[in-house]
């Protein structure tokens, strides 16, 4: 009789520990999905917006809109519905791609089923996996005609670091007599952060397996051309440093190009672009620039040159490229610099001018050094053709080479 009264008890105590659970899961899934839409909002790139919520104890459903800061140059709904659980919540979903107006998509003659996508999110550990499965897809816009042979798309971390896998098994794209098949493409990505995103670093890795164009005047074949990039935002500055290799890349049963180049933009204020950033993002809310323009204008020309203050510059780290089709090769580096003094001369909204390009012009310096000079480049060139190295100076946004004007046949360079 004595165990039989504790059951009651031992029951409500089990019961209302797993309605404290249920809750908690619940709450801290929103939490999370609250932080993760205002730290992509923070990146600055783009545009997030929810609707449609309903919270649940169970259950819980609602709307993400994701489109870029600016145009309208596409649309995504990412639609949700969670079920929480004591231990885990489960999703699944959703995603509603939408085009500009004049774009039309079809796949063969039926209707475009929306991609589904489906994750686990772990409340206790913070930590997500999500996959999103590509189904084939046409989609023609202007006499064109973007054909997608399916794919994958999988991510896993949490907030402060995410990790994504996306896998397209054939892209082609037909323009006319043009086309540009490419496939399998691989894009492997890591972005890790502080929050709320004042610094991060991203490292991206995209590889092309096979890459064809063709075209009436050219026609070319590639084999794994891989791009490799890593962004950093630290307290001082942005970096984006780069490295493309070509492999081969084969015209008429020759090899046309291959080889690679590795290069670094530096020196951009970090504080200047959150500023920037953070203007976008205010101006974007509005839907519009306040109504005379004059003071939304005068604060991001102002916020514009501050990125420039600590005169960017551009590495090329290495170029080695080759071209045995055509009998040249490049080896060489080199630097350009952007000269920010007195830079409150410069105005950035107006680089539509030809006047205002050519200040900018005049604040570039550098120089680049071709090692191994081919004697055809010499010879095109006026230099001797024992030549060996073909010095490239850039003073006040004008080059010389070797310590010579350009030939009057490069003029229109300047």
């Amino acid at each position: 009789m004595r165990k039989e009264r504790l059951i009651v008890p031992v029951l409500a105590v089990l019961a209302l520990a797993w309605a404290v659970a249920q809750t908690l899961s619940g709450l801290l899934f929103e939490r999370q999905l609250a932080r993760a839409v205002k730290e992509l909002q923070l990146r600055g790139e783009l545009t997030v917006r929810r609707s449609d919520v309903e919270h649940g104890w169970l259950t819980s459903h609602g709307v993400l809109h994701l489109s870029p800061l600016f145009g309208d140059a596409w649309h995504l709904d990412l639609v949700y519905r969670a079920r929480h659980g004591v231990l885990s919540t489960a999703l699944d979903g959703t995603l509603r791609p939408h085009a500009p107006e004049s774009g039309e998509a079809a796949l063969g003659d039926a209707r475009i089923a929306p991609p589904e996508w489906n994750a686990r999110f772990s409340p206790y550990t913070e930590t997500l996996d999500a996959t999103l499965e590509l189904a084939p897809i046409v989609f023609h816009q202007q006499g064109r005609t973007l054909t997608l042979q399916g794919g994958r798309v999988a991510i896993h971390g949490g907030i402060g670091d995410w990790q994504l896998r996306a896998r397209l098994s054939a892209v082609r794209l037909d323009d006319g007599e043009t086309s540009l098949k490419a496939g399998p493409v691989v894009l492997e990505s890591r972005y890790a952060y502080t929050q709320p995103a004042l610094h991060f670093n991203q490292n991206d890795r995209l590889r092309i397996q096979d890459l064809a164009w063709r075209s009436p005047e050219l026609a070319f074949d590639a084999a794994q051309i891989v791009l490799q990039t890593r962004t950093v935002l630290d307290a001082e500055e942005l970096r984006l440093k780069g490295k493309l290799d070509l492999g081969e890349i084969h015209s008429a049963d020759e090899v046309l190009l291959s080889g690679g180049v590795v290069a670094e933009l530096s020196r951009l204020d970090a504080d200047a672009l959150r500023r920037l950033l953070a203007i976008l993002r205010r101006e974007t809310a509005h839907g519009h620039i306040a109504e005379d323009g004059k003071d939304s204008a005068i604060e991001l020309n102002r916020v514009l040159r501050s990125l420039l203050a600590d005169s960017p510059r551009l590495d090329i780290l290495d170029a080695d490229l080759d071209s045995p089709m055509l009998g040249l090769s490049l080896t060489g580096e080199g630097v350009l610099v952007f000269d920010a003094r007195d830079f409150e001369s410069l105005d950035p909204l107006a680089l539509n001018t030809a006047l205002e390009r050519a200040e900018w012009r005049e604040r570039l310096d550098g120089d680049f050094l071709w090692q191994d000079l081919p004697p055809v480049i010499a010879l095109w060139l006026g230099l001797p053709l024992d030549t060996r190295e073909l010095q490239v100076d850039v003073v006040s946004g004008r080059a010389r080479i070797n310590g010579r004007p350009l030939p009057p046949a490069l003029e229109h360079w300047q």
